[in-house]
């Protein structure tokens, strides 16, 4: 019991790193899409686009390990949501790849429409995927994940109040910390502007997640008695720090005092991971498996023990390596237009540009043109395919489903990347050459 107790500990500390560095992740994406247009809705995406550039991926690391210690050292568990939740979390790893695969191309691309349907992606994403997770998590809260292999309903285990609930809190809490986060990234570099847009944002966005929580309260007493008992006792000192973690981060963004916020920030989420960890304890999955029942044998978990010592010491280096090197700025770069190869370019620096065209760039250019009129019939595929997956219990619609999600991806890709850009031609990414000015 102590060994399984030492790697769920472990399990927690990764799953809060992921909430905490993953959520602000995805909050990056969710303010790419609110940043609003013109020129500062530029620079609000650009500042977001360079905090979460050197970090995007290493985030993924906390969710990696919190999988492979789900996996080794609570089997039982693992198999039975793995199974049971097979939908939610589905469509929470497509969104994982979609965002990263447009956060990547879109800062390749140039401006036009491929770029805007690469931030699309990107943002709708950057909702979806938390609020997918957080409901695989209600549906693990709230009981409904029996032990077994799919033996709980793959709709109702996710689709109910309360995993509709945390996925919104999940979203809402995402928000919330990248606002705070993106405050003090701008008040680092000194861009005033941005440090009072963002400073906005994270007041009412942290004022939202609140009343959400609150209300919720409610949501969870009436869907889930046994959940809101267990939180209302065992788990109500976190569930208290948490709410004043949550007001301290309200009164030092408001007195800009983002250093300080940021950690609140970090703080009023963590304390709810393990509120609800502490407020189900001894149990894995509520009313089915109990951590006893559920976790591997003692070689196995001694195992994962010793496997996380020796590499704890690796990871904790080369993340505070990389966090310390991203919070004293040392990989800022400057918000400029100029720094953004995709940026539109203005009507006087369209107009000088050189007529004659070769026939080949002519066709090449006609071709990409139509290319993302596309990505419309790739998202309809896409969500076409998602609902017969979700809302059709038969084998076809489940197997015509995952082709026509598949296919998402082939018609994303014609969309929004030319055959050169495909090919590594050098040409493609020359200069287009200007007609000088006469006189």
């Amino acid at each position: 019991m102590i060994l399984a107790d030492a790697v769920l500990a472990l399990l927690l500390v990764g799953l809060s790193a992921y909430v905490v560095l993953g959520g602000a992740d995805f909050g990056g994406g969710i303010w790419d899409l609110f940043a609003g247009r013109g020129a500062a809705g530029e620079r609000r995406r650009a500042l977001a686009e360079r905090s979460i550039g050197p970090v995007w991926e290493a985030n993924h690391v906390w969710l990696i390990f919190v999988l492979v210690l789900l996996w080794t050292g609570f089997p039982a568990a693992f198999g039975a949501i793995m199974s049971t939740l097979a939908v939610p979390l589905f469509l929470a790893a497509l969104g994982i790849v979609l965002r990263g695969s447009a956060f990547a191309f879109r800062h390749e691309v140039a401006a036009g429409r491929p770029r805007l349907a690469l931030g699309a992606v990107f943002a709708t994403a950057s909702v979806l995927t938390p609020f997918f997770l957080g409901a695989a998590i209600g549906g693990i809260a709230s009981g409904r994940v029996p032990a077994g292999n799919a033996a709980g309903d793959s709709l109702t285990s996710w689709a109910n109040p309360t995993s509709l609930l945390i996925g919104l809190l999940g979203v809402a809490a995402g928000a919330y910390l990248a606002a705070v986060y993106l405050a003090a990234d701008a008040s680092r570099a000194g861009e005033a502007d941005l440090v009072e847009s963002f400073r906005r944002r994270a007041l009412a966005s942290g004022v939202a997640a609140g009343a959400l929580a609150l209300g919720g309260l409610l949501v969870v007493r009436r869907d889930s008695p046994a959940l809101w008992e267990d939180l209302s006792g065992a788990g109500l000192p976190l569930v208290a720090l948490s709410a004043v973690a949550g007001c301290a981060t309200l009164g030092l963004v408001a007195r800009r005092r983002f250093r300080l916020a940021r950690a609140a920030a970090a703080l009023a989420v963590a304390a709810i991971v393990w509120g609800w960890a502490v407020a189900q304890y001894p149990d894995v999955l509520p009313g089915a498996l109990t951590i006893s029942e559920a976790s591997a044998g003692r070689p196995t978990l001694v195992a994962v023990l010793v496997a996380a010592a020796l590499g704890a010491p690796v990871l904790a280096a080369s993340l505070g390596l990389l966090f310390r090197l991203v919070l004293s700025g040392h990989l800022d770069e400057p918000l400029g237009q100029a720094e953004h190869p995709g940026r539109a370019e203005t009507r006087a620096e369209r107009a000088p540009r050189a007529a004659p065209v070769s026939g080949t760039a002519s066709r090449r250019g006609e071709d990409a043109s139509r290319r993302p009129r596309l990505f419309p019939a790739g998202l309809a595929s896409f969500l076409l395919g998602a609902a017969l997956m979700v809302f059709v219990d038969h084998p076809a619609a489940l197997a015509a489903g995952v082709l026509l999600v598949l296919a998402f991806v082939p018609i994303g890709l014609w969309a929004i990347a030319t055959p050169a850009r495909l090919a590594g031609d050098p040409q493609d990414d020359l200069p287009v050459p200007r007609a000088r000015p006469h006189g």
